[in-house]
């Protein structure tokens, strides 16, 4: 015992730590707030820590790349000892990370602490939620099976909807035109380095604000936030109705932080991991992918609306939450904290929860894009191959076997989750079908890696014959123009 206590004098001389700790271990906190509602804090840190030492447990073994990182998950799951249950520890508690932060900042909406003086506590807290849903979008990514490789080709759509900068954010995320292993490096950077290095640096600084400004007193209908008498008024109730942190306060977080991690274990054990399931292979096009759990919502929301309110719903809807939640503080600074006097914010809060659990339940049956009942084995119209020379029909065969039609249909016959291509040689250039079909699009996938050169020069012959009899394909203005032609 002695020789541990003069190490730890040894050590504090050098680094001066236990002034501060005793600082944070007895600032003072209202009695009323050593309660089961104010757990949940130290339950989504305790969930973070559980995040980092699994995350990087597996990241000791994953390989971060478009051949091998589906593979190395196997090995994972089959071959390590104990490997699954690490990942599924690290899938599990992503999913309660998520939850617990959620229900987090619901307490602190209906209890008002996001009032003076406790605005950038809030901001920051929103801040951490979208890293909180970045960690798990980007986690879901790297799992690189058929859900995640299709799930990527939809947010690249998303991302490229935005306004001037959307070709730039694409080739920022992807590493390029094409889904690959530039675009897992990049995901696997921000998974393990940016997000994660973010969320430890705002964690601190939201610790800091707490222990500055002191937690959230119980909102007790009548007392009123005034911004020229509650600072004075918070430290006359710690003075004289307030105990130390630890052990007074403590002791809740600690019971509760530990039913999370039995709980995340429970499930580990029960439920397994997440995926994955069969490797990415963008010519297999029967398939639904759908999101992790907590953006389902997001996912039946996009499924049921109308095309032409994808866009607005996409690049409107989360910057208007977005300026909603961070504006809030500044908007509703002063007045009761209590929710039984603030009927609005209780509905608020019902109504979300209503129309969330709503969407996440139609998530089960809403379609991912209009629902495709064609058949590769459906033959090309006869009108279509007549007259053809022997590389447009070679373009014609390797559109069947891709299966081409089971997404685009020709003379009304085929799939429907792409456009029609009765007319895409009027509306695309040779150059344009060239980059649409290596590069993908849309919902469409990127088919870089699956043709060889002479199957893109011959499937691109042969889009260039669609068009209306008399009416000529898309030419570039600037090659129309050189040979005289009008454009």
């Amino acid at each position: 015992m002695r020789l541990i206590k003069n190490v730890g004098l040894w050590l504090d001389q050098r680094v001066q730590l236990s002034a501060p700790i005793r600082e944070v271990m007895g600032h003072p906190v209202p009695r009323e707030t050593a309660s089961w509602a104010y757990v949940f804090g130290s339950a989504a840190l305790t969930a973070l820590g559980l995040q980092v030492v699994t995350g990087i447990l597996l990241a000791l073994l994953y390989v971060p790349s478009a051949g091998e990182a589906w593979n190395s998950l196997q090995i994972l799951n089959h071959q390590i000892t104990l490997g699954w249950f690490i990942r599924a520890l690290h899938g599990w508690g992503s999913n309660f990370m998520i939850a617990i932060v959620l229900i987090h900042m619901l307490q602190v909406f209906l209890f008002g602490a996001y009032k003076f003086p406790r605005e950038l506590t809030w901001i920051v807290g929103v801040l951490l939620l979208l890293l909180t849903l970045g960690m798990a979008f980007t986690g879901q990514v790297l799992r690189f099976d058929q859900d995640a490789y299709w799930g990527l080709g939809i947010g690249a759509s998303i991302a490229s909807r935005v306004p001037v900068l959307g070709p730039w954010i694409v080739n920022l995320l992807l590493g390029g035109p094409i889904i690959g292993g530039a675009t897992l490096s990049r995901f696997f950077a921000l998974h393990v380095f940016v997000i994660p290095g973010s969320l430890i640096a705002f964690v601190g600084l939201h610790l800091l604000l707490v222990l500055k400004l002191g937690i959230n007193e119980w909102p007790m209908p009548g007392r009123i936030v005034r911004r020229t008498t509650y600072l004075r008024e918070y430290h006359e109730l710690t003075r004289t109705d307030g105990i130390p942190f630890v052990p007074g306060a403590v002791a809740k977080d600690l019971f509760f932080s530990g039913f999370i991690l039995l709980s995340i274990a429970v499930c580990a054990v029960y439920f397994g991991p997440f995926g994955p399931s069969g490797q990415p292979d963008p010519t297999i096009i029967q398939t639904a992918p759908r999101p992790d759990y907590f953006f389902l919502w997001l996912y039946a929301v996009l499924s049921l609306l109308p095309p032409s309110l994808e866009t607005p719903a996409l690049l409107i809807g989360p910057v208007i939450a977005l300026a909603v939640l961070l504006a809030l503080p500044f908007v509703s600074g002063e007045g009761e904290k209590s929710w039984k006097r603030r009927p609005i914010a209780v509905l608020t809060i019902l109504l979300l929860a209503v129309a969330l659990g709503t969407f996440t339940h139609l998530a089960d049956d809403a379609p991912w894009s209009p629902v495709m009942d064609a058949w590769s084995g459906e033959p090309i119209p006869a009108q279509y191959l007549n007259g053809r020379t022997a590389l447009e029909r070679q373009g014609a065969l390797v559109f069947q076997a891709k299966q081409c039609h089971n997404c685009h249909a020709l003379a009304g016959a085929g799939g429907v989750r792409g456009p029609g291509l009765d007319r895409v040689a009027v509306q695309l250039t040779q150059d344009q079908l060239i980059r649409q079909v290596i590069q993908g699009g849309g919902n469409m996938p990127a088919y870089g890696k699956n043709l060889s050169p002479a199957e893109t020069t011959a499937l691109v012959a042969f889009l260039e014959t669609l068009h209306p009899a008399g009416q000529a394909p898309a030419r570039e203005a600037s090659s129309a123009a050189r040979f005289g032609v009008r454009p």
